[in-house]
Parts: C-alpha cells; structure tokens; sequence
C-alpha cells in the first residue's frame, strides 16, 4: 500500500509505484537475459536453454528436420496409436462430430501446443513428443492433445512440474485470467486441471486444460470454447482420464480410481498468501502481464482507517501488481495487503470495522462519495467492496476501488485507482478480491 488519494498524481503514490515498477522491470530483464547453455533435446536436436531451464527462443529445432523419436531407446508410445482418436474426444462435446484436424511428432510439434506453454518441450531430454488437434465443426470449438515421454519416470515428474509451473504463472499469455482450477485424481498419478479467460466481445474465450503425469508420459489435453461463464472440468476431466488410460498402457502409472476433480488454486511462485499475476483482472487496454513487487503497507484513503499495525495482527504484509512494461500512468496498479489475527473473531472484528468506515466514509469525510459494488458472503469468506471518489477541488476528482474481506484469522485489503480507460468492472473486481481471500490462505 504505497500513499493514499491525498498524495497528488505524479508525487508520493506515483513516484513509489514509479519505483517498484523500475524493480519489476529489471526483474524481467534479468530472467528474460538468462545465460544460455548448449543440451541435447531429445532426438539429436540441439537447443539454447536459458539458466532458469527454459528453451525461449522461437523455432527452436523447428524445421531441423532431426527427430526426437528415439525408438531404439524405448517402447512407450513409438507410434500415434494410444493418443486420442475422434471417438473417445466425444465427452468434450455432445454436439456435433469431432474430426482429427493434424498430429505431429517431436520433429514437427510447433513451439507452442497448449496455452501457458513457456518452452517447446518440458523435457528436453526427452524421448519423444506427440501433438494431436481436433476440431468440431458444428461447435467450432478446438482441442489438442500433447504428450511427452522422458527417459523414466523420475525425469517425466519433473516435466509434469515444469508444466504446472507455465499454468500457475501463465506468463506468455496476453490478457488471460485463471477462471477455476482443480486438483484432479484417477486421471494418471496426478494432475491439475485449470481454466483460463480471455475476453472476447461480449463472451469470453475460455481454454481448459488438464495436465497429468503417468510413469513415463507426462499429458496436456486442452478444450477451446466461447461462453458467458466459466466451463465446469467434467468435460475435460472425462476424456483426460480416457486419453491417460490409453496411454498408460504402455508408460505406466496407470489409476484405478474414479476421475474426481476437487476445486483448488494452483501452485504459485509468488510470495505465499498474495496472488499471482495471472489472477488478476484483464484490462481491454492492456496486453502487457502484471508484475508483483513487495510494498510498504499504507493507510488506503481516508475512508478506512486501515492500521493492522494498531489492530494487533500478528503479521502483515504488502504487494503491488503493476505493468511495467505498458504505457500506463505511473500511479496505476493494484494493492494487495493480507494481514493475519491471532484469532478469527478479532479478524472478522477489523474488517467489520473497516467495512463501517467506509460504508459511512461520506458523511464523515465531506469531499467523499462511497458507492457499494457488491458483497462477499460465502461459507469461508466475506467482504465487500466499494467505488470511492473524492473531490480535492478546482474540477479534480480521484476515484479508487477499495476491497475487503476476512477468511479465518485473514483480513485482505485491497485498493486500485481508477484512472481514464484503466478501470475494471464491478464484478472483476469483486472476483479479484475473492482470489486475494483465496491465496490469503498460505500466508502464514
């Protein structure tokens, strides 16, 4: 939390965020340079890895025309037999037919299969690598089925990390949000399945994707539709867990359990408690990715009198989400405090506070105009949030969005301005608070 409305455009909340928008820049720049090294990729190939263990470079072994199919090392999945055929892609859609539209090996794959994908290959070291698409025409809905296989299973698991890692950070996506996310069983050893948004006019490009590990083969099954509300994962979950049992056959780690998909957020690199970037709101005029960056905890406006500090929490702490790399005011960006109470109730207490102060912030403070924009109230959480503007006079008026929640013994406090063209909707915001709450969770 970095200043407050009293601090003007361009000085104290502008220069503070200035400053940690140069840190998360150079942040970028630093991961972005790597070091490369020189490995062999599976097949002969070779490829540049950066020092963080990503192949980044577009076409890397593109048209190389070497391939990763390393036959006389392996059995597992030495043809496209075991993937998905147009019949057990049937759960993905009732409607219409769905027809195999291309399927490529290691030396064809193109650099970017599924979404999120950071590097072409998880496992560069890897034996070999199908791609499958599919497409239905009546739906015209898309899906593509990619499967990697390591050495052995120990190398596969690390694959299967690396690839939940790209989902959780989803950072070579533009304007994408993490809608939902699963904990799934019964569909190889393990896997996750999430959903990501992308606006898209009136109605939103949603892309679902199961990723699991089984013995040698780690798996990415992604489902491309258009709706007005997130898809459920029972589409998906049904034909991952049928694309993992024809291909464990061959690489192992077969399960014998029921597919269940159980509702949890995927893990993050960010500081635990806080969200990552990939679950904040899209903006239509941003294409640039969010960047986190640690804050100093400040007092909000005037409206909540927001001290953790003075309310005995036992630990507290702040993050800035800001777009370095777009060209935005130097005062845009998104707040982020959780703060953790020795108890429930005295959580719950100062957030009931807070939510007081604000809700009666206009008739104690006289420049100010408070609008509630809508509730939190579930099993686990609740909060509320609210637009606030406030009048400094000569025709200047700032305008912010403030949350706030309680989960537990967790308060989290959230705080964005609204600036011209720079603005989310009531319900984006309200959603961004929840998955604040949510990730508030590990702060610890």
């Amino acid at each position: 939390m970095a200043g407050s409305h009293r601090a003007p455009r361009g000085g104290g909340r502008a220069a503070a965020r200035e400053a940690r928008r140069q840190k998360a820049r150079k942040r970028n720049q630093t991961i972005a340079a790597g070091i490369a090294v020189v490995l062999l990729v599976g097949g002969g190939g070779v490829a540049a890895l950066n020092a963080f263990g990503g192949d980044n470079s577009p076409g890397a072994n593109a048209g190389s025309g070497a391939s990763d199919d390393k036959s006389a090392d392996s059995n597992v999945l030495t043809d496209d037999k075991p993937l998905l055929d147009a019949a057990t892609a049937k759960p993905l859609g009732a409607t219409g037919a769905w027809t195999i539209t291309k399927t490529a090996d290691g030396s064809t794959a193109p650099d970017k299969a599924f979404a999120c994908q950071s590097q072409r290959f998880a496992d560069p070291a890897g034996l070999r690598t199908w791609v499958r698409t599919f497409s239905n025409a009546a739906t015209k809905q898309t899906a593509v089925q990619y499967v990697e296989v390591s050495n052995d299973a120990a190398a596969a698991g690390k694959a299967y990390t690396s690839i939940v890692g790209w989902l959780g950070q989803c950072n070579s996506e533009k304007q994408t949000r993490l809608s939902a996310s699963y904990l799934t069983t019964g569909v190889g050893e393990r896997g996750w399945i999430a959903v990501f948004g992308q606006p898209s006019g009136t109605k939103t490009k949603y892309k679902t994707i199961a990723v699991s590990v089984a013995g040698q083969a780690t798996m990415v099954l992604e489902h491309d539709t258009i709706s007005g509300t997130p898809p459920p994962p029972n589409a998906v979950l049904a034909t991952a867990a049928a694309a993992a049992k024809r291909i464990c056959a061959q690489s192992g780690g077969c399960s014998k359990a029921a597919p269940v998909a159980r509702p949890s957020l995927l893990p993050s690199t960010e500081a635990p408690g806080f969200m990552a970037p990939v679950d904040l709101p899209v903006l239509a005029e941003i294409d640039k990715p969010w960047v986190s960056t640690p804050a100093k905890t400040g007092p909000g406006t005037q409206c909540e009198n927001f001290d953790p500090k003075k309310a005995k929490a036992t630990k507290y702490g702040s993050q800035t989400y800001v777009t370095p790399d777009a060209k935005v005011p130097t005062e845009f960006g998104l707040d982020d405090t959780v703060a953790k109470f020795a108890t429930a109730k005295a959580a719950s207490t100062f957030v009931a506070q807070i939510r007081k102060n604000v809700d009666g912030c206009g008739k104690t403070v006289s420049t100010a105009k408070v609008e509630s924009t809508g509730e939190i109230a579930t099993s686990v959480m609740k909060g509320e949030t609210w637009e606030a503007s406030f009048d400094t006079g000569n025709g200047k008026k700032f305008t912010y969005r403030i949350g706030v929640a309680v989960s537990g013994d967790r308060a989290v406090y959230l705080l964005f301005p609204v600036l011209k063209d720079l603005d989310v909707t009531d319900g984006g915001f309200r959603e961004t608070l929840i998955r604040a709450t949510e990730r508030s969770a590990a702060y610890r």
